[in-house]
């Protein structure tokens, strides 16, 4: 298992291979040496190197997404609900670097953590909120963000 920011590091958006190469949507699960990865349930995307060498060329144009995941995936891991990425008239909306891929919208983890010095492990858990909502024990690790907001990253 991967650091939280470096889960799609190797991985390409299915929605976007798909309607790129104008192929049907359930085709990769045809494609025996094509791994892929779902994520909530939702979201599909399959590894780097693993298309059919027929399609191989498109991998230039795809989109890297490297320290980014999809806001849902996000808020769900960082247990913070999911309107922080959605609206820029909430506190934190703004810390965060944003993309969108094929009317998806991706959030860069991985600049968030290292602009605030959040030192994580591939097992860690996270809870991102106010202050006076966040639990911290002896085994874990605070972060103020801003103002009266801060991450718990539990090892």
């Amino acid at each position: 298992m991967a650091i939280i920011y470096n889960k799609l590091n190797n991985y390409w958006l299915w929605r976007e291979i798909s309607r790129k190469l104008n192929v049907s949507n359930p085709a990769y699960t045809y494609w025996k040496e094509s791994t892929n990865l779902k994520l909530n349930n939702k979201y599909v995307f399959l590894q780097k190197d693993t298309l059919p060498a027929k399609y191989d060329y498109i991998q230039e144009s795809l989109t890297d997404l490297g320290g980014y995941l999809p806001t849902k995936f996000a808020s769900d891991k960082l247990h913070v609900n999911d309107h922080l990425f959605s609206y820029d008239k909430m506190k934190l909306h703004s810390s965060f670097e944003y993309k969108y891929v094929e009317n998806i919208k991706f959030v860069n983890i991985r600049r968030f953590f290292r602009e605030h010095g959040i030192a994580v492990k591939k097992d860690s858990l996270f809870h991102l909120g106010k202050i006076n909502d966040l639990e911290i024990t002896e085994e874990s690790t605070f972060y103020k963000i801003k103002d009266n907001y801060g991450i718990v990253v539990y090892d």
